[in-house]
C-alpha cells in the first residue's frame, strides 16, 4: 500500500492486479467492481480508497497516463523519460526537469508498451523499439530497459496545435525584421529550397510558417514520414508515411508517396523532412516544372547541406556525379536554423547553391545571423538578392 495525501492507495503492482481483474470483467466496469476487485487482493478497503483507485486507473489508462498533464504544458514541445526517475520537458527554452517521477521501471514499461498497441504496434523484448504517432499527431519513440540505461526510455514530440506564424518569430526575437523579409520574399519568388538544422532546432516549425505565406489560390501536396508539419493555409493535402503491422506488412513509403503527389496536380510540393531514397523522386519533381518545392533535411551547417544529400541520394541508388548535377539544376536555397546555447531558436544562415567549375556544388553563405539575430553579409549576397528580385 502506499499514501497519497490522507488517502491509502494501492502500490503499482497491486493496481496493476486490478486492472487485470477488471480487464477480465469483458464489459465497462463500476465502482463496485473495482471494490471487489480490491478485496479479492486482501486489501482493506474504503469508500475512498475505490475513488483513489478509480481516479489512478483513469489517469494511467488514458492518453500518456501521468505523463499527460506535462504534454498539456503551454509551449511544450517535447517530453522526454529517462528510466522512472528522470522526466524531462522542453517548452522552447532548452530541457527542464520535472518533479514527476514513476515508482519503477516496470511502471515506465507498461505505459510504452500500452502507447504502442495503441496504434497497433508491438513493444517486447523481440522487438524492443518503436517509433509511432499516436492518434492526436504526439509522436512517440520507446526503448525498453535493457538496451537502454537507466531503464524503458521514452520521447514524445508534441504537434504544434495553433498556427505559429513569421511575425512571431519577429516578436519573440528569434528572426530579425531583415531575415523575416527576405524569408516571405523567398516564397513568394516560388524558389526551391531546403531548411537544415539539427533535432529540436525548429527546421519544421519554420517550414510551416513560411508554408502559411504561400497564396491561398496555390495547393500545397505534404508528404511526411510523421505528421509534424501544420501550416496556417487553406489548400493543403497531407500525405503520411506508415510502418508495416506486426505481421511485417501494410508499409507505404516516402518514396512511393512523393510519386502520388505528383500526380495530385500540386503547385508545391513539400517534403517534410528528406532522410533517404525518396530524395531522388523530389530532386525529379523539381526538376520537371515543379517550382516553389522545398522541405527540411538534419545538416550541421548549411554548408554541410551537399554531403548531406549526396550521402541520402546514394541510398536510393543516385551516384556523385548524378546527385550533384540533379541538386544545382533542382535546389537554389538552404536556410540553416540552430537552437543557441540560451535554448531560444533562429535563423543562423541562408546560403545559395552554387555549381562548382568540377561540376560539383556547394552552399555559399549569403547572409548570416548571430543568437540576437544581427546580420553579416556574406559572398553569395547579391546572388540571392538576383534571385529574390
Amino acid at each position: 500500500m502506499r499514501t497519497e495525501g490522507n488517502q491509502m492507495m494501492p502500490d503499482a503492482e497491486n493496481l496493476e492486479l486490478v486492472r487485470m481483474r477488471l480487464a477480465g470483467l469483458g464489459r465497462g466496469y463500476q465502482p463496485a467492481d473495482v471494490a471487489q476487485a480490491l478485496r479479492g487482493l486482501g486489501l482493506v478497503v474504503s469508500d475512498a480508497m475505490v475513488l483513489r483507485t478509480l481516479e489512478e486507473l483513469r489517469r494511467t489508462s488514458i492518453g500518456a497516463g501521468p505523463l499527460e498533464p506535462l504534454l498539456h504544458l503551454d509551449g511544450v514541445t517535447d517530453v522526454l523519460v529517462n528510466g522512472p526517475g528522470q522526466v524531462f520537458v522542453d517548452r522552447g527554452q532548452g530541457l527542464e526537469r520535472s518533479e514527476l517521477r514513476f515508482g519503477d521501471d516496470d511502471q515506465v514499461r507498461r505505459l510504452a508498451v500500452r502507447l504502442a498497441a495503441s496504434v497497433g504496434r508491438r513493444l517486447d523484448e523481440a522487438s524492443p523499439c518503436v517509433d509511432a504517432r499516436l492518434a492526436d499527431g504526439t509522436r512517440v519513440h520507446a526503448v525498453l530497459g535493457g538496451i537502454a540505461d537507466p531503464g524503458t526510455c521514452l520521447s514524445l514530440r508534441v504537434p504544434s496545435h495553433q498556427a505559429f506564424p513569421l511575425e512571431r518569430w519577429v516578436s519573440t526575437g528569434s528572426l530579425s525584421r531583415e531575415c523575416a523579409d527576405l524569408l516571405a520574399s523567398l516564397v513568394a519568388s516560388r524558389t526551391a529550397f531546403l531548411v537544415s538544422g539539427g533535432t529540436g532546432s525548429g527546421k519544421t516549425t519554420l517550414l510551416a510558417s513560411l508554408l502559411s505565406l504561400v497564396p491561398e489560390r496555390e495547393r500545397l501536396l505534404i508528404v511526411e514520414d510523421s505528421r509534424e508539419l501544420a501550416p496556417d493555409h487553406p489548400h493543403c493535402v497531407r500525405l503520411e508515411a506508415r510502418q508495416p503491422n506486426a505481421e511485417g506488412i501494410g508499409a507505404v513509403s516516402l518514396t512511393h508517396l512523393v510519386r502520388q503527389a505528383l500526380r495530385m496536380r500540386p503547385d508545391r510540393l513539400v517534403l517534410g523532412e528528406v532522410r533517404g531514397a525518396e530524395l531522388c523522386d523530389l530532386l525529379t519533381a523539381l526538376n520537371t516544372g515543379h517550382e516553389g518545392g522545398c522541405g527540411t533535411v538534419h545538416a550541421n551547417s548549411a554548408t554541410d547541406v551537399p554531403a548531406r544529400l549526396e550521402a541520402l541520394a546514394a541510398l536510393g541508388g543516385m551516384g556523385r556525379d548524378a546527385c550533384h548535377a540533379q541538386v544545382a539544376s533542382a535546389l537554389r536555397v538552404v536556410v540553416h536554423v540552430r537552437r543557441w546555447p540560451s535554448g531560444s531558436r533562429g535563423v543562423a544562415q541562408i546560403g545559395v547553391v552554387r555549381r562548382q567549375p568540377d561540376r560539383t556544388i556547394e552552399v555559399v553563405e549569403a547572409i548570416g545571423f548571430d543568437a540576437s539575430a544581427r546580420p553579416r553579409r556574406g559572398p553569395a549576397w547579391d546572388e540571392l538578392m538576383g534571385m529574390l528580385s
